[in-house]
C-alpha cells in the first residue's frame, strides 16, 4: 500500500464511520428526527453497522484500520505495519472523523436549528442555559463524541482501556486479512459484530468511544460549527477517549505477541 492510497483510504473509511455513527446519534436524539427516543438499541447496531460499511469500503485502499487504537496496535505486533506509517493512518482517519462529522451537521442541518432553539432543550432564556453549558457538554455534544455517565477519571480511563482491549484483541486475531495488516472481509463482519457487543455490554458509562480519532475529530468540528445555542464541548474529558483507548490498544498488543504470535 503506497502512502496515498492509505491516507485515502482511512479518510474515506472513517468518514463513512462517523457519518453513519454520529448519524445515528443524532436520528435519536434530534427533537425533529423521526427516529428519536429509538434507544440505545439503535445507537448500537447503528454503530456496528457503520464499522462494517467504512471496513468494507476502505480495506482494498488501507487495511480499513479507522482506528488510531488499531493502528497503534498493528504496529506493535510482530510483523506488523512500518511505524512509518502510523503518521499517515492517523492524520488520515483524524481527517475523515471531522469530515464524517461535518456531513451529519449538513444532513441534520434542520433538525439541530429545531433542536437547539426549542425551550424545552436549551431553556428560557436561551442565553442563561447556554452560559451554564459552555464550559461543560452541550445539548448536542453526544451526537458528535462520548462522555461519561459519572465523571470518575480512572474509572472513565479504564472503561475505555478495558473496551478498547477487546476490540483490538478481537482484531488482531480474528479480523486481519492474509497481510496480517489490515481487516479482511469475514474480519470486517467479526469486527463490526464485537462493536454491538462491546457497545451493549461496555458501553453504558463512557458512550464507548473505542477510538481516539471517533472522538477527538468530531469533538473538534462540534467546537468550530455555528451551531446556535450548542454550549460547551467538554475539553475537560476530551483526553480520556484519546489516551484510554491507546492504552488499551498497546494492551492488546502486548497480549497478542506473548499469547498469540
Amino acid at each position: 500500500m503506497s502512502s496515498s492510497d492509505i491516507f485515502i483510504g482511512e479518510t474515506i473509511g472513517t468518514a463513512i464511520l462517523i457519518l453513519l455513527g454520529g448519524g445515528v446519534c443524532a436520528a435519536v436524539t434530534l427533537k425533529a428526527s423521526k427516529a428519536r427516543n429509538a434507544g440505545w438499541l439503535a445507537i448500537t447496531f447503528g454503530w456496528g453497522f457503520a464499522v462494517l460499511t467504512a471496513v468494507y469500503t476502505s480495506a482494498p485502499l488501507s487495511g480499513a484500520h479507522l482506528n488510531p487504537a488499531v493502528t497503534l496496535a498493528l504496529a506493535l505486533k510482530k510483523d506488523g505495519i512500518d511505524w512509518s506509517d502510523v503518521p499517515i493512518y492517523w492524520g488520515g482517519q483524524l481527517l475523515g472523523a471531522m469530515i464524517g462529522a461535518a456531513l451529519v451537521w449538513i444532513v441534520y442541518y434542520g433538525q439541530f436549528l429545531a433542536h437547539l432553539t426549542d425551550e424545552e432543550i436549551v431553556g428560557k432564556p436561551q442565553t442563561k442555559a447556554v452560559e451554564a453549558q459552555e464550559k461543560g457538554a452541550g445539548p448536542v455534544l453526544g451526537i458528535f463524541s462520548t462522555g461519561p455517565e459519572i465523571r470518575v477519571a480512572w474509572q472513565n480511563i479504564a472503561t475505555e482501556v478495558i473496551g478498547t482491549v477487546v476490540l483490538v484483541l478481537a482484531v488482531l486475531t480474528q479480523g486481519l486479512n492474509d497481510s496480517g495488516k489490515g481487516l479482511g472481509v469475514l474480519g470486517a463482519l467479526i469486527t463490526s459484530l464485537v462493536v454491538v457487543s462491546i457497545g451493549l455490554s461496555l458501553g453504558g458509562p463512557t458512550g464507548y468511544a473505542i477510538n481516539p480519532a471517533r472522538d477527538l475529530g468530531p469533538r473538534i468540528v462540534h467546537a468550530l460549527l455555528p451551531l446556535p445555542n450548542k454550549g460547551g464541548s467538554d475539553w475537560s474529558y476530551a483526553w480520556i477517549p484519546v489516551i484510554g483507548p491507546l492504552i488499551g490498544g498497546a494492551i492488546a498488543a502486548g497480549i497478542y505477541n506473548v499469547a498469540f504470535a
